[in-house]
């Protein structure tokens, strides 16, 4: 184990790793019911924090205290954690009461015949907020139905038999629910106490965690320590850890398991990783967004239009699930149209700061590598032409405001095919792909669409929606399409979120409606989707996002019909 940290940086790391030697027997002594109420004692906490905890992470990200897009921080934070909780308490109390995490939910077979957990909504209340919006999750092929609830729960079924010992979770630096997530399925999946290292960027938030998930600090199921990349290879290297997981890129994935320079070469070459432990990862890709023609009305070219920009443009772009490529049809009798209102959503969508290190030199790659790319202020929009080269587009993962279109030709389902075999075989990474389709054009193709969704091989798939709405939604999964391997890790190895618990997952798939309320009234009639969701509070252009983020957040921790009432009211102000 390397010895290069300073006494007083080390020092409280073995402090750290003592304190948690003790709290895995504490844990696995521990009955399911008991981890429900300590569960519940968590949830408490985040919900007294969850001001605390979006006012920080606004800040850390450079942006003010009134500034529009600051609601995303109460949905990708202190929301997406409540969310989690909710989930995680309701699967383990069915264990606690002798039922299976699975009893009352849809298991059926998809169009292929994989085996298909429907795994949202579940509850009253995301039925009606969140009604149009549904969420799978799909098991590796062979896997039946009775295997999906003989396996359902992971360690959780018989925690009394499994010592997990301690995982090292290597934090996140983007968004600030994913190091509590990482925590939490560790804990439950896997039955591990966690050292949590968080990211540099996260350093502001470390208080608010502290008194967040200070229920599970309290008896030694966690502990969180600050530190950069020294501190990193110091701990993945202790002999204390059982397992690592980490969110981040694949070039720090690899200096984890194999080193750096001319030996981690060798080393890759000879499969003789220096790291001697399980490691699972999310690390990110260039995701695709399908464009399939129809024929839309001007309010769809526009909606679908700043649906695409908010894909970018979230976070400032700094997310693995961001949008990169969009995939359009050259044939398509709209397609000027809907680049006419793409770059008038990408433009206007509002500013922000670049604030994620290194992102702006990303930034001059992609501005280098394309000369003639639209400058919008703080942001590029690549179009690539006949004749131009997308390769530097399709193989780099720019996690800065860069997004790009690309060209294809045909329409319907040669369209359809053509850009899911150029998104398998062309763009890096397998974590995420969006597809944008009308109810008729979905229709027109029936099974041949579920063919292309089935040969989509993304990890998490979002038709009319986002996949960063996969991320939120705690019931299904997250992580890379499966296959990837420690020499070629691609979008990562593993999944979490998962609060059903579920076993031998392949992707899931999150669908959501084509047109908003009061739009989606008169949808129906063509098969689509019925919504009381106006514009959706993560949209970039949406008016009272603020508002309606930390209204939603205090409903999912408070309760309260009349808050939820007001909120509801803002919303369609969006």
């Amino acid at each position: 184990m390397p010895d290069t940290l300073a006494d007083d940086v080390r020092a409280p790391i073995e402090s750290a790793i003592g304190a948690l030697q003790k709290g895995s027997a504490a844990w696995s002594a521990l009955t399911v019911g008991q981890r429900v109420t300590l569960l519940r004692g968590v949830r408490r906490t985040v919900a007294a924090n969850a001001r605390a905890w979006a006012r920080a992470a606004v800040r850390s990200k450079q942006l003010s205290d009134d500034h529009p897009l600051r609601g995303e921080e109460w949905l990708s934070g202190p929301y997406a954690t409540l969310g989690a909780l909710d989930a995680y308490i309701e699967t383990l109390d069915r264990i606690a009461h002798g039922r299976n995490p699975l009893d009352g939910l849809t298991i059926d077979r998809t169009a292929s015949g994989q085996t298909r957990v429907h795994a949202f909504p579940l509850e009253g209340i995301d039925k009606l907020l969140l009604s149009g919006f549904t969420g799978e999750v799909w098991l590796t092929p062979g896997v039946t139905p009775g295997d999906a609830r003989a396996r359902a729960g992971l360690a959780q079924r018989s925690p009394a038999d499994t010592d997990g010992g301690i995982g090292l979770v290597l934090g996140a630096g983007n968004i600030t629910s994913i190091p509590v997530l990482d925590v939490l399925y560790e804990l439950l999946a896997h039955d591990r106490v966690v050292l949590l290292k968080v990211n540099p960027t996260q350093d502001a938030l470390v208080p608010v965690f502290e008194k967040a998930l200070a229920p599970l600090i309290a008896p030694g199921f966690l502990r969180i320590v600050r530190g950069a990349g020294d501190v990193g290879a110091y701990l993945t290297a202790h002999d204390a850890f059982a397992h690592v997981h980490i969110t981040g890129s694949a070039p720090t994935f690899d200096a984890i398991v194999w080193g750096t320079g001319p030996q981690a070469k060798r080393r890759k070459r000879e499969n003789r990783p220096r790291l001697k432990k399980p490691i699972t990862a999310e690390l990110g890709g260039v995701s695709p967004i399908i464009v399939v023609p129809g024929h839309w009305s001007d309010e769809d070219l526009r909606f679908q239009a700043e649906h695409v920009a908010t894909m970018r443009l979230q976070n400032g772009g700094h997310n693995c699930i961001a949008g990169q490529v969009v995939l359009l049809s050259r044939d398509w009798a709209q397609k000027d149209q809907f680049l006419i209102e793409l770059r008038r959503a990408y433009a206007l969508a509002p500013e922000r700061p670049i604030w994620y290190p290194r992102s702006d030199e990303r930034m001059a790659q992609a501005a280098e590598a394309y000369p003639d790319a639209l400058v919008l202020a703080d942001r590029l929009l690549v179009e690539i032409g006949e004749g131009d080269d997308p390769s530097a587009l399709e193989q780099t993962e720019y996690f800065a405001p860069v997004l790009g279109v690309e060209q294809l030709a045909g329409t319907g389902q040669a369209f359809l095919d053509a850009a899911v075999a150029h998104a398998n075989g062309k763009l890096q990474g397998t974590l995420g792909a969006n597809v944008l389709i009308d109810p008729a054009t979905e229709a027109s193709l029936g099974a041949g669409f579920e063919r292309a969704i089935t040969a989509l091989h993304y990890g998490s798939i979002a038709i009319n929606t986002w996949t960063a709405f996969g991320f939120i939604t705690p019931t299904v999964t997250w992580g890379a399409f499966p296959g990837n391997t420690l020499a070629d890790v691609g979008s990562g190895l593993g999944v979490v979120h998962n609060a059903l618990l579920l076993a031998d997952v392949e992707r899931s798939v999150v669908r959501g409606p084509f047109r908003p309320f009061p739009r989606s009234a008169s949808i129906v009639r063509d098969g689509g989707r019925f919504t009381i969701l106006p514009k959706p509070p993560w949209f970039a252009s949406s008016r009272t996002a603020a508002e309606v983020s930390e209204g939603l957040t205090r409903f999912r921790a408070q309760g309260g019909v009349l808050a939820l009432v007001r909120t509801l009211v803002q919303a369609m102000r969006a």
